[in-house]
């Protein structure tokens, strides 16, 4: 009967002992056999893994890269972040300035337009009262002059109005 170990010697009385019987173990077969796939797969082995330790560090290296460019681009575009945010506040704080200014302007437009109505309203007043007083001047020289002629027929003669009309005609030509 055969074993699974060709050290071993298994007996038929159901001991296990030593075969030190170094063709009968073939021993040196598997020691020939074991050398020549280490020596063989060595190469073939080790081409599998030099390539796959050069994929993986090709790989790092690249992951590597990506990262600073990520880092270069991240970093880019905080710097951007800032300049915009600074010229946003800029912006903010130049519209604040702007609109104070505007609402001061506004407000000197408006006090101005005011005391102009004010002016205008002034001189519109006076203006209506001329008009209004030489209106009653008029009238009240047109009601005495009525009032006059009425009762200038029974208080002059004849000599008095042949004399006030010399009179007349001296002042106009003395003018």
């Amino acid at each position: 009967m055969t074993m699974a170990f060709p050290l071993l010697l298994g007996s038929h009385g159901g001991g296990f002992g030593l075969n030190l019987n170094l063709f009968d173990t073939n021993i040196i077969n598997l020691a020939i056999v074991i050398a020549g796939l280490v020596w063989f797969l060595k190469g073939f082995l080790g081409g599998i893994l030099e390539r796959r330790r050069a994929n993986i560090l090709a790989e790092l290296k690249d992951a590597e890269d990506r990262l600073a460019a990520a880092t270069a681009s991240l970093a880019d575009v905080q710097k951007g972040l800032s300049e915009s945010q600074a010229r946003a506040e800029k912006i903010r704080a130049d519209g604040v300035v702007r609109a104070q200014a505007i609402r001061l302007e506004s407000e000197r437009r408006t006090v101005e337009e005011m005391a102009r109505i004010k002016q205008e309203s002034a001189s519109n007043l006076d203006t209506e009262a001329s008009r209004v007083m030489a209106l009653l001047r008029r009238e009240a020289a047109r009601l005495a002059i009525e009032k006059a002629l009425a009762s200038l027929p029974g208080r002059l003669d004849a000599t008095t109005q042949a004399r006030l009309i010399d009179q007349s005609i001296q002042s106009l030509g003395n003018a």
